[in-house]
């Protein structure tokens, strides 16, 4: 319990470049069902030209969608290049967090740069199925067009859960599209949601063929065993 709460004092307290988990592992991924889809692979840092995106109006809408607020501790789950972390940290203001999580290198040192004057991000090295989160330490947590790339999304989505305080919301933007064309149908994602006792309290389409679909997530003790959990084999839901 100790080394847990000198974690959480690190990430709320101030800033930590370094990228490394901030907390003990979860659940580890062999104790979960694999998707009965296909899984894209990582492509790019980024999804498009960040210009492009600004003038779509994309961070604004994400983030009154999800209603984040000053003071909010946001968790960027798979944030790459980082456009959502930097455009996140002056919302979020001196009085929240941004926690800016990747599991590839590359990008992670590359974060570390960017985000290197903003003493109110931290960035942190998870693993494919298991954000490494602080436990009870998050409001809010994004996944940004990377949702069809998540190998084990029952346990991210399970060992994400453990980082949500009473309340928090979870928010996917993905492409109306299947996973071999890196998109998510919305569809699929309600079924692999709800199979990790998420609960769906709003939908929002976006430019572009895009969404962003937002979830309450379980209390730690309300998540399914992970033996428990059954992949999504309704056809209809990968079209």
């Amino acid at each position: 319990m100790m080394r847990v709460a000198a974690l959480l004092s690190l990430v709320l307290a101030g800033p930590a470049l370094a990228a490394g988990p901030l907390a003990p592992p979860g659940a580890p991924a062999e104790a979960f069902p694999k998707p009965d889809r296909p899984v894209a692979e990582i492509v790019a840092p980024r999804w498009s030209a960040e210009a492009e995106r600004d003038k779509a109006g994309e961070f604004d809408q994400v983030a009154r969608g999800m209603g984040i607020v000053p003071g909010e501790t946001v968790a960027d789950i798979g944030a790459g290049s980082g456009y959502y972390v930097v455009r996140l940290s002056p919302r979020v203001g001196p009085g929240g967090r941004v926690l800016a999580e990747d599991v590839t290198p590359e990008y992670l040192a590359a974060l570390e740069t960017r985000v290197k004057d903003l003493s109110n991000v931290t960035v942190v090295q998870g693993e494919p199925h298991d954000p490494r989160l602080p436990p009870n330490a998050v409001d809010a947590a994004i996944l940004v067009h990377m949702y069809h790339e998540i190998t084990q999304p029952f346990g991210l989505l399970h060992n994400l859960a453990s980082a949500m305080r009473p309340g928090g919301r979870v928010g996917i933007v993905d492409a109306d599209d299947i996973p071999s064309r890196h998109g998510t149908p919305p569809a699929l994602l309600r079924c692999e949601l709800k199979a990790a006792g998420y609960r769906e309290t709003g939908f929002h389409p976006l430019k572009g063929g895009a969404y962003l679909a937002v979830f309450a997530a379980p209390a730690p003790e309300q998540r399914p065993a992970p033996e428990a959990i059954h992949p999504c084999r309704d056809g209809a839901t990968r079209r």
